[in-house]
């Protein structure tokens, strides 16, 4: 059986044809799945001494990929030869590739991430489908709390306690449960919001949220860090300016805005000629929030800050519809090659 099978490899290797239905004939000589040599060989493996089963298995598989091998040799061979090389102009230059470039996004998200990196900041990541303790109660959220309406969720159906995160703030309960301060980390990342869609709003956008809590950190100190993250991004000329507001997580907190690099603060239709344009919202980390994730608020203080992706990017780029970053239009893609 074994000199058959030898003598049918070599068969195989020797054979020669230029012809299409010839190469179909030597394939269902072989392959075929009624009458096909290397078929009927498998079905007389079962026949084969225990001894000899090993070495027969070798060389029938063997023989398979010399049959299958040279079936693809002969076509490729046969499919060169009747291809319309005479027609072609060697002398036309190539076809050239379309060269692809990182979305806006992924490349504002980039340079924001290594700017926090320099000042010594890890990023942090988590899921986005979580439950209602790390996006709301861990973050100063009480049940039925008015805050919650700032935020319309997406709930997962029959389960209230599971949702698509509202803001990436969850990943810090996440580092606050599995970490002592100091804590120092950035946390980009895609939310989820019921909003319409429109110009300047979007049920799907991104974030970048940053935490730090150490032994005496002061508001001083996170007005320091958003100045150099504003002057690295923005440009050296750049300022910074910080209002009141309210966040449930934040005991003081601050809206944030930057002098217009478009007109350098004079006033322009981008910055609606107030020379300034808000880009994120900030704090001092709430004695609650602290508390809850079980660090000592006596020992520790601690500064957070939040800002949309999309947002810093219409800045950056100029763009005044942010729909457009999730419609994979080439004609606006093509600009950030």
């Amino acid at each position: 059986m074994l000199s058959k099978i030898k003598k049918l490899i070599k068969e195989a290797e020797e054979y020669v044809t230029e012809a299409a239905d010839e190469v179909e004939e030597f394939r269902l000589k072989y392959m075929a799945k009624k009458g096909g040599e290397v078929t009927e060989l498998f079905k007389e493996f079962k026949n084969v001494a225990a001894e000899e089963k090993k070495e027969f298995g070798q060389a029938l598989n063997t023989l398979k990929n010399v049959v299958q091998d040279k079936v693809i040799f002969l076509k490729q061979q046969i499919s060169a030869k009747d291809s319309p090389q005479e027609n072609l102009d060697l002398s036309l230059p190539g076809n050239s590739e379309m060269q692809g470039s990182r979305h806006p996004i992924s490349s504002v998200r980039n340079e924001i991430s290594e700017i926090f990196t320099r000042l010594g900041f890890t990023i942090s990541e988590g899921p986005e489908i979580e439950d209602d303790r790390h996006v709301f109660s861990a973050l100063n959220f009480p049940p039925e709390h008015p805050a919650r309406d700032m935020q319309d969720t997406f709930f997962i159906e029959k389960n209230p306690d599971i949702l698509l995160r509202t803001h990436t703030s969850s990943v810090q309960v996440r580092v606050m449960d599995n970490q002592k301060p100091p804590i120092r980390t950035i946390s980009p990342g895609r939310v989820f919001r019921n909003e319409a869609i429109s110009a300047r709003a979007h049920c799907i956008f991104h974030q970048i949220e940053g935490l730090y809590i150490d032994e005496n950190v002061s508001f001083a100190d996170l007005k320091q860090t958003l100045l150099y993250f504003a002057k690295e991004f923005f440009g050296d000329k750049t300022e910074i300016r910080l209002r009141p507001s309210y966040f449930p997580f934040t005991e003081p907190s601050a809206e944030v805005d930057v002098s217009c690099s478009l007109c350098d603060g004079k006033g322009c239709n981008v910055c609606k000629y107030t020379g300034w344009l808000e880009i994120l919202g900030c704090g001092m980390v709430d004695t609650n929030v602290l508390e809850s994730n079980g660090i000592d608020s006596e020992k520790y203080t601690g500064f957070a800050f939040g800002m949309g992706l999309e947002r810093i990017a219409m800045i950056k780029y100029g763009i005044k519809d942010l729909r457009l970053f999730f419609e994979n239009d080439l004609r606006f893609l093509k600009q950030f090659q």
